[in-house]
């Protein structure tokens, strides 16, 4: 432990996702001691995710060299609607959770407060505090992995809404009658562009007669949607015609969304991420960006700054940081 670091000074972030749970401890000042990673196997039902999250919290501890007492707080962005006055996981569809109370079960399997919010809303956070260093005012992060998640900084703050869920940004739908949606609905934002539907569509195709580099990547027993998003980048560089169109469809169909933020919110930020974006911004960005200028209305995205987080895949346990850090002063 860092010379100077309090005893029970230090907070762990956790970042659950659909695939993965990724957990940090970090510094009073923020710095990353150290990282673990788990698959989070939501098939297997919430009391099994919240072992692995704890699982995850106590690998990244014993990385970091350190004890479970002293750490001082845990922060955790969940994907889906989260109250974070009670740290009740609303409804996650990408979980299959529905008012599960996880600040509860997993400050009882720690011993430590917990703090709980939407990954969206953590990953701005992360990205606003840390990255920006807490400068613009105004900002909307769009993350894009297993789901399609999204925080709103209104006036310097988080910006929760009446209901404290806020921000569903991937839950907009932008095609009707489009796919259907974890959420239930059709044609949502996320049943258009994240990574579920660029590789259930890329898997439509091949089973519909279509050639991709992908097929060759699969191991026996495999299917599309094993593969990660840096495949889809190792196939666009080998020429991949399909990737490259299944891609070039979903940064479309991001930069309307980014197009629609702008006309309503009209932010001085709009930050992309996750694990889609973070594989592919060369492939992608100057898409969403072209088209998001297209079509938002003459005027509005003047001087509006669309930028790719740097954090990566970091934005969300670092997010988490800040929540608990935040969460401890309150």
């Amino acid at each position: 432990m860092p010379e100077g670091t309090p005893r029970q000074d230090l907070i762990v972030g956790v970042d659950l996702g659909g695939t993965k749970i990724l957990s940090g401890v970090f510094t009073p000042q923020l710095k990353r001691m150290a990282t673990a990673k788990l698959s989070t196997k939501a098939e297997r039902g919430y009391d099994a995710v919240v072992e692995r999250i704890e699982r995850c919290v106590r690998d990244a501890v014993d990385e970091a060299d350190i004890s479970l007492k002293q750490v001082r707080g845990v922060g955790i962005g969940a994907p889906g609607a989260v109250d974070p006055d009670t740290g009740v996981v609303l409804f996650a569809p990408n979980l299959r959770w529905k008012d599960s109370p996880l600040k509860r079960d997993l400050e009882k399997r720690l011993g430590v407060p917990v703090f709980a919010e939407n990954d969206g809303n953590i990953c701005t956070l992360g990205v606003q505090v840390v990255e920006l260093d807490g400068k613009p005012q105004q900002l909307v992060g769009i993350f894009v992995g297993t789901g399609i998640g999204a925080g709103i900084i209104l006036n310097g703050r988080l910006h929760g809404g009446f209901n404290r869920t806020a921000g569903e940004i991937g839950h907009m739908v932008l095609e009707v009658g489009g796919p259907k949606c974890g959420c239930g609905n059709r044609g949502c934002f996320e049943a258009l562009a994240s990574r579920t539907a660029i590789f259930r569509k890329l898997s439509d195709s091949i089973r519909d007669g279509a050639k991709s580099q992908l097929s060759e990547m699969l191991g026996p027993g495999e299917a599309i949607a094993d593969l990660k998003s840096g495949d889809l980048r190792k196939a666009l560089r080998k020429g991949d015609k399909l990737v490259e169109k299944v891609i070039g469809e979903a940064a479309e169909y991001i930069g309307i969304a980014t197009a629609n933020i702008i006309n309503f919110l009209n932010p001085e930020v709009i930050v992309l991420g996750g694990g889609v974006m973070d594989a592919l911004q060369d492939e992608m960005l100057a898409i969403i960006e072209a088209t998001a200028r297209d079509y938002a209305m003459t005027g509005t995205a003047d001087g509006i700054r669309i930028i790719a987080s740097r954090l990566g895949d970091e934005a969300g346990i670092t997010g988490a940081a800040v929540l608990a850090r935040q969460g401890l002063k309150s």
